[in-house]
């Protein structure tokens, strides 16, 4: 399996986690690239990452979709196949994910020229971050690790690695405390994010 990646982005690390938990690691073989190299264009048609080719030439895009069929592939373990158990998960990944595409959002935007830059943009999506760090915290489970953890994982390593600046710890110590121990977690530790 070929798995096209950059290595800052959350969406790829989700992924990755889900490959070490499963015991794949060593199955995926790693294409760096980014999302302005046309080349990624003959593999995804939306030239986004992650993407995953697998060995029969099928490519899954979409790291929820790339999630689930790692996991399916592995022990399963990160996905409960029952409905009772599985709608917590997905949520909480669907909530990790969400705070990832706001943190990235403003940082885009941060990126813009600062005459160009629109602060009402900005401050929508610092809302949605602290909001879904306060959810966050209102859902953790003590002791599970599943898909949603390494999402939420993923959403808060992004964020403390983009936007250093970004002050929740004091807000959400008990988010800062899971997310510490989180940290410790083999799979979550051998896929920080590391500048490319």
């Amino acid at each position: 399996m070929q798995l096209y990646y950059h290595p800052v982005s959350p969406y790829v690390r989700k992924v990755l986690i889900v490959a070490e938990e499963n015991g794949l690691g060593e199955r995926v073989d790693r294409v760096m690239t980014d999302t302005l190299d046309e080349a990624l264009r003959t593999v995804t048609p939306l030239s986004k990452i992650p993407a995953l080719k697998l060995d029969d030439g099928t490519v899954l895009y979409d790291s929820r979709v790339i999630c689930e069929y790692l996991d399916a592939l592995g022990t399963g373990a990160l996905i409960p196949a029952d409905g009772a158990a599985r709608w917590p998960v997905r949520l909480l990944e669907a909530l990790g994910d969400g705070i990832c595409d706001a943190a990235l959002r403003i940082v885009m935007e941060g990126r813009r020229a600062e005459d160009n830059r629109h602060a009402d943009v900005i401050a929508r999506q610092e809302q949605a971050v602290r909001a879904g760090l306060a959810e966050a915290e209102r859902l953790l489970r003590d002791g599970r690790f599943s898909l949603g953890e390494a999402a939420l994982a993923c959403a808060i390593g992004y964020l403390e690695f983009r936007l250093p600046a970004f002050e929740w710890r004091g807000a959400h110590p008990a988010l800062a405390a899971w997310y510490e121990a989180a940290l410790r977690r083999p799979s979550v530790a051998k896929t920080a994010m590391k500048p490319a």
